[in-house]
Order: structure tokens, then C-alpha cells, then sequence
């Protein structure tokens, strides 16, 4: 009877194992191709990995957009929708195709990324533009401490891939 119920036991895990190796959505995974246009951009599937809105050319010459999985990884987050409450606060938009760094040199988004409902609560977008902005040579902390301080230095730094020059009084 003890055997019949770790035989039993055993084919159930197993079975629970290959389900979430062989086909992560069925356990709840994200897969970024099987998401929405309204729900890919700023989102991280299973994998790690973030997911982006791709415009893809159609047949009569007009462009679709589809979510694909970006080789992106994203260190400590998996199986991520970004919530509506934190796309408003950061100031970012799901219809957005592609990510650019670009971004960091508006003052009005550094606002909304840098504000407390964004920067504090929500560490998907924080992370992802952090990593942006390492990119340029520029440590977000930073550059959220300039922008909220001094708008259009913020922009300089951004500007000149690194830190800018104190300038004299």
C-alpha cells in the first residue's frame, strides 16, 4: 500500500516537472509571444528574460506588432506583467516599441521614474531603465538625485554619457 502511494506520488511530480520544463504557461508561466500588444512591453517571462513589442511587417505593406521574448535577462525577476498602477507612475507606455535610453533625457519622464510611487514600487521599470542608463555610463541613483534637484543637469549628464563638470558659480 506504502508503495502503491510513493509510485503514485512519484508520477504525479514527475508529470509536474515536465509540465513546467516543456510547457511553462500551463503552470502559469509567461511566454512574451502568447501575451497581448496591450500587456508585452515591460513584462518578463518565465524565463527571465523581458519581453518586447516588435513591429513586424505584413503583406500589404502595413507593420503588425507582436510580442516577442528579447535575449534580455533580467536577474532576480520571472513571470512578470507590469501592473497598471506602476506603467501610470513611471510614466512609460505598453504601446512603446522597443527601449532606448532616450528617454532619460526628458525631464518630465525622470520625474515620473524618479517620483517615490515609481522608484520605490516598482522594480521592474526601475531595473530596466537602471540598466539603461548603465549603459551610458550613468548610475540612476544619481542621475534621479540631479533630475529632481536640477532638471536640465540631469539632461547634461545623461548628454555626455557620464557625469558632467560641476560648473563654477
Amino acid at each position: 500500500m506504502a508503495s502503491s502511494s510513493k509510485i503514485a506520488l512519484s508520477l504525479v511530480l514527475s508529470l509536474s516537472l515536465s509540465l513546467f520544463f516543456f510547457f511553462p504557461s500551463a503552470l502559469g508561466g509567461v511566454i512574451c509571444e502568447d501575451l497581448p500588444q496591450k500587456l508585452c512591453a515591460f513584462s518578463i517571462s518565465s524565463t527571465s528574460k523581458r519581453c518586447v513589442l516588435e513591429s513586424v511587417p505584413h503583406e500589404r505593406g502595413t507593420a503588425e506588432y507582436q510580442c516577442r521574448t528579447s535575449d534580455v535577462l533580467v536577474a532576480k525577476m520571472s513571470n512578470w506583467i507590469e501592473s497598471d498602477e506602476c506603467v501610470k507612475a513611471c510614466g512609460v507606455y505598453r504601446s512603446t516599441v522597443g527601449i532606448s535610453s532616450d528617454a532619460l533625457l526628458e525631464p518630465q519622464f525622470m520625474a515620473k521614474l524618479c517620483s517615490d510611487a515609481c522608484y520605490k514600487n516598482c522594480p521592474n521599470i526601475v531595473d530596466l531603465y537602471f540598466n539603461l542608463a548603465a549603459g551610458e555610463g550613468v548610475f540612476l541613483p544619481d542621475l534621479c538625485e540631479i533630475s529632481l534637484a536640477n532638471p536640465h543637469r540631469s539632461m547634461a549628464e545623461v548628454g555626455s554619457y557620464g557625469p558632467a563638470p560641476a560648473s563654477a558659480p
